[in-house]
């Protein structure tokens, strides 16, 4: 079967030391960049180490075939959205990004789809970027963050580049990033893995009762991490809405449940378990193959989770290609 992961991260490996031109900030470069590892550098602290399959095409293609991954939808890791930045600067540093992955896609556009970043903390230039990924890189779509600094996704200062993205037919993948309460669980991983998917939850909440959904009713979203938090939660949620539609219907009165099978969520979820409760909630034509390649918090034998199931091949079919396809856009002639 055809296997597309909707969920990867790249970067270049050559990034310019943008904190020296800017002359402020946290902005990401690396250094120690040798053929198999580099030093991720947030300002002048160290980030993470990185190893070459975050930017080298060629040894993720190796990787991929090894697991039978035929298509890889390429995205920026979400330290580089960059949204605490002054907006003309976040744009130089998403046209970086995102010309490096439509080179990438362009050289191997059977194995790669691009998804853009843009520089949402300035909406106009945020549409402008996502227009020129869509028509200009021929992209699929954008990542975007769980949040954009002080607004959630619910915030109306956002709804210009939603109306955007709608008539774009861009598909818009949502991943947490810069996670609520880090700094008073900074041990054990909690940001990681408590925070990400609270991050989440936070982000479909947030679209469901601003009414974002509603008002935008084609344009085609996806979250990572199996919509973290919130598919666990989602009958408190309801409950709440049932209960104080006084603090939770005050900008959309639909029930919270109604929008299941509104928007897309990844595979990403460790468990068989859980993956069945959210094929049983969701729809398999609603979940794709998400791996978070190349680190070890994702799924390290991208697809595995979804083939060892009991399901029909139309099941696996839809969760390990299908899906991806429809969110993207695009049909199965694209890459077979």
């Amino acid at each position: 079967m055809l296997k597309i992961d909707i969920h990867t991260h790249i970067m270049p490996n050559r990034i310019p030391n943008w904190v020296k031109k800017f002359g402020y900030g946290d902005f990401i470069h690396l250094e120690d960049c040798g053929e198999c590892t580099a030093r991720m550098m947030q300002g002048d602290r160290f980030f993470r180490e990185v190893e070459s399959n975050c930017w080298d095409p060629q040894v993720r293609m190796k990787e991929c075939d090894k697991h039978g991954v035929h298509v890889q939808v390429l995205s920026v890791i979400p330290v580089l959205f960059h949204y605490w930045a002054k907006g003309r600067d976040a744009l130089q540093t998403s046209r970086y990004f995102n010309d490096y992955i439509a080179e990438v896609v362009s050289r191997h556009p059977g194995r790669f789809v691009g998804l853009g970043t843009v520089p949402l903390q300035d909406v106009d230039l945020a549409v402008e970027e996502l227009e020129r990924c869509m028509n200009e890189l021929g992209m699929v779509g954008v990542e975007i963050g769980t949040h954009i600094n002080h607004w959630n996704l619910s915030a109306p200062e956002l709804f210009p580049f939603y109306e955007a993205a709608e008539k774009l037919d861009a598909a818009v993948f949502v991943h947490p990033w810069d996670m609520m309460g880090k700094e008073e669980m900074e041990r054990y991983w909690l940001p990681w893995l408590v925070g990400m998917p609270a991050e989440t939850s936070r982000a479909i909440c947030s679209m469901i009762f601003g009414g974002v959904f509603e008002k935008f009713p084609a344009m085609k979203v996806a979250f990572a991490h199996g919509g973290g938090s919130f598919p666990g939660t989602v009958s408190r949620v309801e409950h709440g809405f049932n209960v104080r539609p006084d603090l939770c219907a005050i900008d959309n009165d639909k029930n919270p449940k109604s929008y299941l099978g509104k928007f897309y969520i990844d595979s990403l979820v460790h468990d068989e378990r859980i993956l069945d409760y959210l094929v049983d909630l969701m729809g398999a034509d609603r979940i794709a193959l998400g791996s978070d390649y190349p680190f070890p918090l994702g799924e390290l034998e991208p697809g595995k989770l979804i083939e060892q199931m009991p399901y029909s091949d139309r099941t696996k079919e839809l969760l390990l290609s299908g899906t991806a396809l429809d969110w993207m856009g695009k049909a199965k002639s694209d890459f077979i």
